[in-house]
């Protein structure tokens, strides 16, 4: 295959996956709607520098990946289509860079099986059909340690290198305008790891030092810079102290087990992250082989180290790991089909228990959506709970049957390893998760949407564009900012929720809690408040 024929079937082909029903669900609370309302509000305000969130300062992110989709729903209207558009044009992007580096590292076929393996593990497939930062985020930095990889090869061998140097310092720097300094932080705690793997050697002159990290910071000052010029040092010494108490802290209540990520990781890169150990008899690398390998290594142990540590625990947070256990998963299935490496029996165990547990999902989904009333014994201490599955969802039988396909097809795959007929093996395990990501997020996700958030989602779409106030109690949402698609000019006492219950409101005031709180709302505020509906576990009030 000619090279761009390879280039433009893979880039259809991830096209067809990640645009695929890309708007059909509504967004999820917190981050999704999050980012998709600071966003809108940016376009609301013409206001691009600095983020807001009801139009008040949001300094927990730089602005770049709003930016991306400003320039999504500048086109395409405020929706979820536009929301998501940025990960989904990120997914072609990254499967195209990683079948790129693959041929310049390895050669054509290596990088087919990574493209293969990275489109057809659960997580990366996830992420990509999503409207968070994180692809965008681990893309640029992976893309900076790539190049500081080739950086350092080249010079090893006396090569041109100063080129490398300079892309892993702007790739560095567009990563922490995407989502923050940890970007940097990753990229020099694998580099010290690698310098640890590689026995120190790998150090190179101050002058080299120095330039990467003026070129980093360069890049950071288009926003950072202006930023300061502009208004102050304030909103980024906000910005630096949220960062520092997300280490310090579970912020937001994301608190969870000391080796959260490690199970994350495990279970949501299935098949990939069974493949990352490679045993093997004899391995033959060049230079820059050998250095990026032990980068992928080192940023793997770095993120799963770093936040391990981290007291915030929040899925997103280990989701550059993605990226090194895609190449570490390929090099296994390269030297697998090349009969250079073997496959331990623990890891053939390790895919079909997971692939079980995986269809054993895939098949109860449907089935228990069919028979809801099997799992309300189990939710009579959890109101809301209870009042989420009263949703009228409609299941069918027939939703069964990829999960029995995608059992069947982890079955022949575990009996075509264990028969070394690899190839075969790998590749059918990769297209059944591909199709299984598929039916999850275009048949499941909405219907699974339906019971946890669309009772509250129609309640604000049946206020939007209209003159009123809308607060939740209770309880932290964006939902009802993105879709009432609240506007700039609202008084300052709006934001009181004080104010809105108990003072002289000028216009429609509306308020929604889960069934769990409307006791304490209505013992405290029944003379203010009319119940106007109840729904799937949320309660809806007006003021009188």
């Amino acid at each position: 295959m000619n090279r761009i024929a390879s280039y433009l079937l893979i880039a259809v082909v991830a096209a067809l996956l990640f645009f695929h029903s890309l708007g059909r669900v509504p967004l999820f609370d917190w981050d999704e709607i999050n980012f998709a309302e600071s966003a809108r509000e940016m376009i609301e305000t013409g206001n691009y520098m600095q983020v807001q969130i009801n139009y008040e300062p949001f300094w927990e992110k730089p602005p770049l990946f709003f930016w991306m989709q400003v320039a999504a729903m500048k086109v395409f209207g405020v929706n979820e289509f536009a929301a998501r558009l940025p990960n989904a044009l990120c997914g072609v992007a990254t499967l195209l860079i990683l079948f790129g580096i693959g041929k310049r590292i390895h050669n054509e076929r290596f990088a087919f099986w990574w493209v293969l393996i990275y489109a057809g593990t659960f997580l990366p497939h996830l992420y990509f059909k999503s409207g968070i930062i994180d692809p965008w985020f681990n893309l640029f930095i992976f893309l900076g340690i790539y190049f500081l990889s080739r950086f350092l090869s080249a010079k090893e061998e006396r090569q041109k290198f100063m080129s490398q140097l300079i892309l892993s310092g702007l790739f560095t720097g567009i990563a922490i305008l995407t989502k923050g300094p940890v970007a940097m932080l990753v990229v020099l705690l694998s580099y010290g790891l690698f310098l640890l793997f590689n026995r120190w050697k790998g150090w190179v002159s101050i002058k080299h030092y120095l330039i990467w990290g003026l070129i980093v910071l360069l890049v950071t000052m288009i926003w950072f810079g202006l930023e300061i010029a502009q208004h102050g040092w304030w909103f980024v010494n906000e910005f630096i102290t949220y960062q520092i108490r997300l280490f310090k802290t579970k912020d937001a209540g994301h608190g969870g087990f000391l080796l959260y990520h490690f199970v994350v990781v495990l279970i949501g890169c299935f098949p990939a992250s069974l493949l990352i150990f490679r045993y093997k008899n004899q391995i033959h690398e060049n230079k820059h082989q050998q250095y990026f390998r032990m980068f992928m290594i080192a940023s793997l142990i770095v993120i799963l180290v770093l936040f391990t540590i981290v007291k915030t625990k929040i899925v997103h947070y280990s989701s550059f790991t993605y990226l090194p256990i895609g190449y570490l998963a390929a090099s296994t299935v390269y030297g697998l089909v090349n009969r250079t490496a073997q496959l331990k029996g623990w890891q053939k165990f390790g895919i079909l228990f997971l692939g079980i547990i995986w269809s054993i999902l895939f098949i109860a989904l449907p089935l228990i959506g069919n028979n809801i009333d099997w799992i309300k014994p189990l939710l009579t201490k959890d109101a809301f709970a209870m009042g989420n599955v009263e949703a009228d969802v409609d299941w069918n039988y027939f939703l069964m049957i990829p999960g029995v396909l995608f059992l069947a097809a982890v079955i022949v795959s575990t009996v075509w390893l264990q028969q070394k007929k690899f190839q075969k093996a790998i590749f059918l395990l990769l297209i059944a998760c591909i199709g299984a990501m598929q039916v999850l997020l275009t048949l499941f996700t909405p219907r699974i949407e339906q019971y946890s958030q669309h009772a509250a989602i129609e309640f604000y779409e049946s206020l939007q564009g209209k003159d009123v106030y809308i607060k939740t109690l209770g309880y932290k949402s964006y939902a009802q900012y993105f879709y009432t698609r609240i506007k700039p000019d609202l008084r300052k006492e709006a934001k009181d929720e004080n104010w809105l219950l108990t003072g002289n409101v000028d216009k429609p005031t509306y308020f929604i809690s889960k069934n769990t709180f409307e006791k304490e709302v209505m013992t405290k505020h029944a003379d203010k408040l009319d119940v106007i509906g109840r729904k799937n576990g949320f309660v809806f009030y007006m003021r009188k």
